[in-house]
């Protein structure tokens, strides 16, 4: 009925799409959806929506690209970020699915905030690295995404990120909760390790000239985030074929 008043009306088309999905008639269903992201096509929310019948009709690689538009349009509810990661997981391209996890709770803690905009872009500093994973809002997503970035960082040496994800899980009431505790031991072993073989390891001359180098004012400081940037929006040359740069 609304769509014979109005075809121009997208919440019209989306709530046909909704239906026939209920129904499980995904091909009826991308198509009302398609229509409502034609409508409105700064709106996450139809991105997802397409990315969720493709993948139910087996179509990954453009389920893929129709996530990754609703993540580059600001994905406030997490749905995107979380499904890519999810199939970046199962492709083994943890790298990327490292990303989407950092992405996610970035776009989560945006979207706690008030006065919030939709789709604001990637702050690379360290700073906001520290303060996006300390203050987000930890529900089921957000403890999935923590605990899989403890375990990515912990397996690049970067215990620091590490230890400060696998932290908040210590205040979530799910399984999470133990499997955190026991990355913690076990990252916090491994430090200890590294130190004690550092402390007994003779100092050559080659040791010498790198301790010089290291404190070298040319040197840049390593930040929390250690050697990668998993901002979405990233614009370096390391990040160019970044299948987030996305248009809407």
């Amino acid at each position: 009925r609304a769509v014979d008043l109005s075809d121009r009306e997208y919440r019209a088309w989306y709530g046909l799409g909704q239906t026939y999905e209920i129904m499980n008639m995904l091909l009826h269903a991308l198509f009302y959806f398609r229509k409502a992201a034609a409508l409105h096509p700064h709106d996450a929310r139809m991105w997802c929506a397409i990315g969720g019948c493709l993948l139910g009709l087996d179509r990954r690689t453009d389920a893929e690209k129709s996530y990754e538009r609703a993540v580059s349009l600001g994905d406030g509810e997490g749905i995107a970020t979380r499904k890519l990661a999810e199939l970046y997981r199962e492709d083994g391209d943890e790298e990327k699915a490292a990303k989407c996890y950092l992405r996610h709770l970035e776009l989560r803690y945006q979207s706690q905030l008030p006065g919030s905009l939709s789709g604001a872009s990637a702050d690379t500093s360290p700073d906001a690295f520290e303060t996006v994973v300390t203050h987000v809002r930890v529900d089921e997503p957000e403890a999935e995404a923590l605990l899989y970035l403890a375990y990515y960082y912990r397996d690049n040496l970067e215990y620091d990120q590490a230890i400060l994800c696998a932290t908040r899980l210590e205040e979530y009431p799910g399984p999470e909760k133990e499997q955190g505790k026991g990355l913690l031991r076990d990252i916090r072993s491994r430090m200890d390790q590294k130190a004690g073989e550092r402390k007994h390891r003779p100092v050559g001359i080659g040791d010498v000239r790198t301790r010089s180098s290291s404190n070298s004012p040319s040197t840049p400081a390593m930040g929390l985030r250690g050697r990668r940037d998993f901002s979405m929006d990233s614009k370096s040359p390391a990040n160019a074929e970044s299948s987030f740069e996305f248009s809407p």
